[in-house]
């Protein structure tokens, strides 16, 4: 009796960081999706220690052109004699700060808006949430793509034609947890207390809906990470010569009869890339999910 009080008090002090770990690691596609992660986060933050950018990545050298992947170069060289390993790892900044920066753009603004919808509610709500089914019925690689041709060709155009898209979803998203938490009984005594309502929201309503934001947010950064390359690939994202992957697509398709390699290998490394995202996105949607706590 007295074991099994001492282990239900343990449980009881763990925190929601530490069990929300604990249930995490268990998961074993969550924690291969994380080390690959970190590993890509690795190679980018270093990448232009390990490469110089005028020599490595865009400097030509016509006498190595189109070779295959070898001993000197591991995935093999393009139509200008550039290392295809060096421009891919390289691409790998372009991809996450696109996908982070476009995601974190739109969480800001879709918290607020869907913050003000779901706690205001009425004539607020309508207005908010009518303008964000219009976004929805629009195709989200349409709306980026009338947005950067407005504004231009540019790493930080393209994060914010993307971040609209994540904003809409955001916003549904705190809209239905605000809805949910408003009525409890703390918040009610804070207005009692006269806290002011954005105090209110900040305080004590945001904090209890990270859970479907956390995971929100892994989902979406994959999901931002294709349509920049699919944009980039279409010669509307990041201009060249940067060696984001969805132009390093864009530049193989024409040798992918003598040359697939060039095709494949940013297409493994997008892949790769959303695929680790998803493992780590489900896996914390069940460790967040309290009814799947054990």
């Amino acid at each position: 009796m007295a074991t099994e009080t001492k282990a239900t008090t343990k449980v009881k002090s763990r925190t929601l960081f530490q069990e929300t770990w604990r249930r995490l690691i268990k998961n074993r596609g969550a924690i291969v999706g994380m080390v690959f992660l970190i590993l890509l986060i690795a190679v980018a933050v270093l990448s232009p220690v390990l490469f110089d950018y005028e020599t490595d990545i865009i400097g030509q050298n016509m006498a190595e052109a189109l070779q295959p992947p070898n001993a000197a170069h591991w995935f093999g060289t393009d139509e200008y004699g550039r290392d295809l390993f060096a421009r891919v790892l390289y691409g790998a900044r372009y991809s996450l700060i696109i996908g982070v920066g476009a995601v974190m753009l739109g969480l800001i603004v879709g918290t607020i808006l869907g913050s003000a919808a779901g706690f205001k509610g009425g004539i607020t709500d309508s207005i908010i949430m009518r303008g964000i089914d219009i976004f929805y019925s629009i195709p989200n690689i349409m709306t980026a793509v009338v947005i950067v041709s407005l504004l231009g060709t540019s790493t930080v155009n393209l994060m914010i034609a993307l971040a609209f898209s994540c904003a809409s979803s955001f916003a549904r998203i705190v809209r239905a947890s605000v809805m949910t938490i408003r009525d409890q009984e703390y918040v009610e005594s804070s207005y009692a207390m006269g806290l002011p309502t954005w105090k209110i929201i900040v305080k004590h309503i945001l904090p209890n809906c990270l859970s479907p934001i956390i995971v929100q947010i892994t989902l979406l950064i994959g999901t931002t990470i294709i349509s920049a390359s699919s944009l980039s690939f279409l010669g509307i994202g990041v201009p060249a010569p940067a060696p984001e992957w969805g132009a390093l697509l864009s530049a193989g398709r024409g040798h992918i009869r003598d040359a697939s390699y060039m095709c494949v290998i940013p297409g493994l490394a997008i892949m790769f890339t959303v695929l680790a995202l998803n493992l780590l996105g489900d896996g914390l949607r069940d460790a967040l999910d309290p009814k799947l706590k054990k």
